[in-house]
């Protein structure tokens, strides 16, 4: 399911500092240090475009795309031994149901109190791209943040060599003509290329661990408490490093970059550590 277009100021502003970052870096980095009709020139505005093109494609995806949909017939079945876990409220201990949406919650979903409905697989909500990041999205949003970092470091290096270039060739006189835009992109570059690759670290981190950011929060106090019981918590859905990656990203190293979702199912049963001790001991 697609959602609608509607005007959104953080957006405005990604979109605005792409188009931006992206001109300077054809226009005027690659132009003036290799010169935009040379073969070096030509080599790296078209791996810089692409480079873009990919990073503008999957920020388009992860805004328009669904981030994951609770089906409205969904109903917890207590008794399938399939599912060998059911998550349940901290107070209570019943099966989680949202009051909001009124339906049952199925594993992993939470709800989005700026969307105003639950989201399977909730990482977060995402001002800069106006929609959450869960279930259906994810991956796309991933592919988005990894793209950026390697293009504003590759634009932050390509500005470096270009000032460089002309301080060499005694061509500050025209390059002043340019100081603006130099300025402007690397106020913008330098505090870009720091954030995002933190993020992207971050996400990598998480998806190691079969991880949300949700549920790495509820995991620290879930930690604290089995700790303080004496107990060993484990995150029932970590699998192995491995397993975690083609879980998230697909099962071939090949499309690991591609924003393609089929391996990822429909986001209302996940597979656990559990499922291994379950067919374990069925086949004993």
């Amino acid at each position: 399911m697609k959602r609608g277009l509607r005007f959104s100021l953080p957006v405005t502003v990604v979109v605005s500092a792409i188009a931006f970052i992206y001109f300077c870096t054809v226009f005027i980095f690659i132009d003036r240090w290799f010169g935009l009709m040379t073969s070096p020139g030509i080599i790296n505005a078209v791996v810089f475009t692409g480079i873009a093109v990919m990073c503008v494609f999957n920020y388009g995806f992860a805004i328009f795309a669904d981030p994951g949909r609770v089906p409205s017939s969904f109903m917890p079945d207590i008794e399938d031994t399939d599912v060998p876990i059911h998550e349940i409220k901290r107070k209570g201990g019943e099966l989680r149901y949202c009051q909001k949406c009124s339906h049952f919650k199925p594993p992993r979903a939470h709800h989005c109190r700026v969307c105003k409905r639950c989201v399977l697989r909730m990482d977060h909500h995402c001002i800069w791209i106006s929609n959450c990041v869960g279930h259906a999205n994810y991956k796309v949003f991933f592919v988005f943040v990894v793209s950026a970092v390697i293009a504003c470091i590759y634009s932050l290096v390509l500005l470096v060599g270009s000032l460089t270039n002309d301080s060499q060739n005694d061509e500050q006189q025209n390059a002043d003509s340019f100081r603006i835009a130099y300025v402007v992109s690397g106020v913008l570059l330098v505090p870009l290329s720091v954030a995002l690759s933190v993020l992207l670290g971050w996400h990598i981190y998480l998806i190691l661990q079969n991880k949300t950011t949700i549920e790495y929060h509820e995991g620290v106090r879930a930690m604290w408490l089995a700790e303080k019981g004496g107990n060993v918590y484990k995150h029932p859905y970590d699998l192995g490093a491995y397993e975690n990656l083609t879980t998230v990203l697909g099962p071939s190293i090949f499309c690991w970059i591609c924003p393609t979702s089929r391996h990822i199912g429909n986001g209302l049963r996940f597979r656990t550590a559990y499922d291994a001790v379950s067919a374990a001991s069925i086949s004993k």
